[in-house]
């Protein structure tokens, strides 16, 4: 029986306007709790060993790759995009675990 891989989102985020982000925070869950994902990490205590600075570390794992983009392109998920627009610096990545 051959398994597939997970799928992970990885996000790098900068609040800039916390009350505006608690909109996202607000509704990005509902999308979350629809494709049964789960957190790794969030927020934290965070090193940066190369790279540029960020606020938050996020990475959160979906039972497959088709889980992982289903749940983007959610309407929940959409919703929760528009109220962080413009509330944060973020960069997401969408990717496919070790087979």
């Amino acid at each position: 029986m051959t398994t597939q891989p997970k799928a992970y989102w990885i996000a790098r985020v900068t609040i800039t306007d916390p009350a505006a982000y608690a909109g996202y925070q607000s509704l990005a869950p509902q999308a979350f709790a629809k494709y049964n994902c789960r957190f790794l990490a969030r927020g934290g205590e965070t090193r940066i060993c190369e790279g540029s600075i960020w606020e938050r570390h996020v990475v959160i794992e979906f039972d497959s790759l088709a889980d992982a983009y289903a749940c983007y392109e959610s309407e929940e998920y959409r919703a929760a995009r528009e109220h962080r627009q413009n509330a944060c610096r973020a960069e997401v990545f969408i990717v496919e675990g070790i087979r």
